[in-house]
């Protein structure tokens, strides 16, 4: 695993320590699970604006306009 230092101010390591503490986890570990969820926002962002700039693939429905039956 790698690491990296990230300098914080006073306010700051406060009010994540208190975060943290209230979800019962070390900061971090807030830290890496707020970095993953960012990554993770950052990559649907990505594919959203791609469907956005190319509408076409919107256009005809593919299969969904008649779904297959389920069937238990």
């Amino acid at each position: 695993m790698r690491s990296i230092l990230v300098r914080l101010d006073d306010e700051t390591f406060a009010r994540l320590s208190r975060i943290a503490r209230s979800q019962r986890r070390h900061p971090a570990e807030f830290i890496r699970r707020a970095i993953k969820a960012a990554l993770l926002q950052h990559e649907l962002d990505r594919i959203r604006d791609s469907y956005l700039r190319d509408p076409q693939l919107f256009a005809d429905g593919g299969d969904w306009d008649e779904p297959l039956e389920w069937k238990p």
